[in-house]
């Protein structure tokens, strides 16, 4: 019970700590005067991700240099990155969604597995034909969501005011993810009813632990 407990609390942090970020965000974006706290807010992401990285993979003599050279890049680029903040959220938020796109095409290429289909498999395999063929057209209408949540903010920056395209990529796009897996949800029922269903977090457990092993 602790532990489901612990589970919840975690999630619920999570998911308050990613609101808050969202809030502050479009707050910069919408609101002038706050160039510092903006750019503070656009670099912290890709800054964590880097730091945690060069922590786990690196000698500590390495991963310090790695720090020092972050902090006095951002040290010295501190008015150009000041200055074009939103365009530093552009680039991490499209590379993050375009990415994915790649990940889910990528595995549609022939000689590959589909995505879908191998956390399908993972999750209750072996799989019959036509939740094969199923779970190859998931991972293709996946990658054209990824790639059009990109697109779209790509066009929303340039030719919408920053507000508009703020509230977009702040307020939008997870919601959308979100309506993303219950609308493949509902039709999975329809098409597939006889199959085991799971939940969104076993789902992304399952990938989590693909994501470790070699690409088929």
């Amino acid at each position: 019970m602790s532990r489901r407990w612990d589970r919840r609390l975690q999630c619920a942090a999570a998911c308050a700590a990613i609101a808050a970020y969202a809030g502050l965000s479009h707050y910069c974006n919408s609101v002038a005067g706050v160039r510092g706290l903006g750019a503070a807010l656009a670099l912290a992401p890709m800054t964590v991700v880097a730091m945690i990285l060069a922590w786990r993979t690196a000698p500590p003599a390495v991963a310090a240099l790695v720090y020092a050279g972050l902090a006095g890049s951002i040290m010295g680029l501190w008015p150009v990155l000041r200055q074009n903040y939103p365009l530093i959220n552009l680039v991490q938020d499209s590379s993050v969604y375009g990415l994915l796109g790649f990940t889910f095409g990528r595995s549609l290429l022939p000689g590959r597995v589909a995505l879908c289909t191998q956390l399908a498999d993972k999750e209750h395999g072996p799989l019959a034909a036509h939740e094969v063929r199923y779970t190859r057209q998931v991972t293709a209408a996946w990658t054209v969501f990824f790639f059009a949540v990109s697109a779209v903010s790509i066009l929303l920056f340039v030719w919408a005011p920053l507000r508009i395209w703020s509230f977009y990529i702040n307020f939008c796009v997870l919601p959308l993810v979100g309506a993303m897996f219950i609308a493949e949800y509902q039709v999975r029922r329809r098409v597939l009813p006889e199959v085991k269903r799971t939940g969104l977090l076993a789902t992304v457990r399952v990938y989590l632990a693909t994501s470790h092993q070699e690409p088929v």
